[in-house]
């Protein structure tokens, strides 16, 4: 699939092979989509991956000249769990708390789903709607745009062959400012949105709307904005009457398609009943619903930040040995280098314990720990492994006793098939590390990711709860 991994110390070795191999060069920071395509065969031409996800201060929030800054490695779960993102970019972070499960926001960076530009990617609608510019870097220097600029096409951008997406600078909401993020998709988890929207308001002491910003996604090629609703609203109070003509202004901007997702009709009067939506709740608001107050993260005691980055790049062909510690022990593995970490550890480590399901993050069949935090191995590139800590199912075992959540899948008859089993487990494990008295909701958002096929929710619930209680017993 490719003929060299390059992992990265710094920057600087990432812009310079960028220079080097230009379009068969990529930058891996999630690399949650990458991969899956890579592997349907997708980037014939890709022949060098750069790897920056062990570049320590990349992963930072900061807010800078009253602008929120999100480094290249801010995963979703990142912005999910930051006060910063949660006070001053609601909307982002509402978007962020949407993708996926807890395994694929603890890879998947906000940077990347920018990148891959697709207009159901859920983050681009409020960081347009929220006005927000790019800082793209090469050898050459640095330069910024808007957002909104950075998209040329359908999942096409500006982005050239030897640059790399720096930064993200999103102005911060104010106190008289309100925004909110809304998502229309067809299951509670782990859903592609058939509409989103978001909305950026502020009002003077008469409540009459002094600047908006309305974006919708999955509606266009594109994200869009709908200046027609947004002309409309300036100067006007909230009325219901107002609020439902801005909606349908909003509709008629949108140029929907025919899918699997919705009908176009569908999807046009769905951009109509989510503006109203988002504008009622920033006039009564209540545009805080939604996001969790404690959501289950499963990153580790590290809140997967880079704490010790290399101190010398790392470079793997074909034939260099991947040196790991999987479940405590020391691996020295000189095969399986182009795979994925999941088959790597099944084909070549022989480790079957995690289990291929789906091969694209929908099943969490596949999790394991890497470095501390719980993802999707079927999404992760195999010369990664180098160096890492790695714990699957097979290492959850304390010593001569089973994990209290391996224990309680037996003692509760939580296991049907069993194939899931694997992946239940680790995030279960994982979400007792964090929580260790989750209630229902929080035991329901940390195996979002995980799919049953034999419908044996209740009881793997119940297992959850009771490995729970021998956890506090412990304690």
């Amino acid at each position: 699939m490719w003929r060299a991994y390059h992992s990265v110390s710094n920057i600087e070795e990432a812009l310079a092979l960028l220079n080097e191999h230009g379009e068969a060069a990529r930058i891996v920071a999630g690399g949650t989509d990458l991969i899956i395509e890579m592997e349907r065969g997708q980037h014939p031409q890709l022949q060098v991956l750069i790897d920056i996800t062990r570049v320590s201060g990349l992963d930072q929030i900061r807010l800078e000249d009253d602008k929120i800054v999100l480094g290249p490695l801010v995963t979703h779960n990142h912005v999910v769990g930051s006060d910063l993102a949660r006070q001053s970019a609601l909307p982002l972070a509402q978007a962020s708390w949407e993708v996926g499960a807890p395994q694929i926001r603890n890879r998947a960076t906000i940077a990347g789903n920018l990148i891959t530009a697709s207009p159901a990617n859920d983050t681009i609608t409020p960081l347009v709607a929220m006005d927000a510019e790019v800082t793209l870097a090469s050898v050459d220097g640095e330069r910024t745009l808007k957002l909104a600029d950075f998209y040329s096409g359908f999942r096409q951008t500006v982005l050239r062959p030897n640059e790399l997406l720096l930064a993200i600078r999103i102005p911060a909401l104010n106190e008289g400012e309100r925004g909110v993020f809304l998502k229309l998709g067809l299951r509670r988890a782990q859903a592609i949105s058939v509409v989103d929207a978001a909305a950026v308001l502020r009002r003077d002491d008469d409540d009459r709307v002094t600047d908006v910003r309305i974006a919708l996604g999955s509606v266009a090629p594109t994200i869009i904005r709908v200046p027609a609703a947004e002309q409309y609203l300036l100067g006007k109070q909230l009325t219901a009457e107002t609020m439902a003509e801005a909606g349908r202004l909003a509709s008629g901007t949108a140029t929907p398609i025919n899918d699997v997702r919705g009908s176009a009709e569908y999807r046009s009067e769905m951009v109509k009943i989510l503006v109203l939506r988002a504008l009622r709740q920033l006039a009564a608001a209540e545009q805080e619903s939604g996001l969790p107050a404690a959501p289950p993260m499963l990153w580790g005691e590290d809140r997967a930040i880079v704490k010790r980055g290399l101190t010398q790049q790392v470079v793997h062909a074909p034939d260099t040995p991947i040196e790991s510690h999987v479940n405590g022990q020391d691996v020295c593995i000189a095969t399986g280098q182009q795979k994925s970490l999941l088959h790597w550890l099944r084909d070549d480590v022989g480790l079957p314990g995690t289990k291929e399901g789906c091969a694209e993050g929908e099943c969490g069949a596949c999790t394991v720990f890497l470095d501390d935090v719980a993802v999707m191995s079927c999404m992760v590139h195999a010369p990664r492994a180098h160096g890492a800590q790695i714990v699957t199912v097979e290492g959850l075992r304390q010593g001569a006793h089973l994990h209290p959540i391996q224990q309680a899948f037996i003692d509760e008859a939580a296991v049907q098939c069993g194939y899931c089993t694997p992946g239940f487990l680790m995030a279960g494990a994982k979400l007792l590390e964090e929580i260790a008295e989750p209630d229902t909701e929080q035991i329901n958002y940390s195996i979002s990711g995980n799919l049953c096929r034999c419908t044996g929710y209740y009881k793997i619930l119940e297992a959850f709860r009771q490995a729970s209680k021998v956890k506090m017993g412990a304690h």
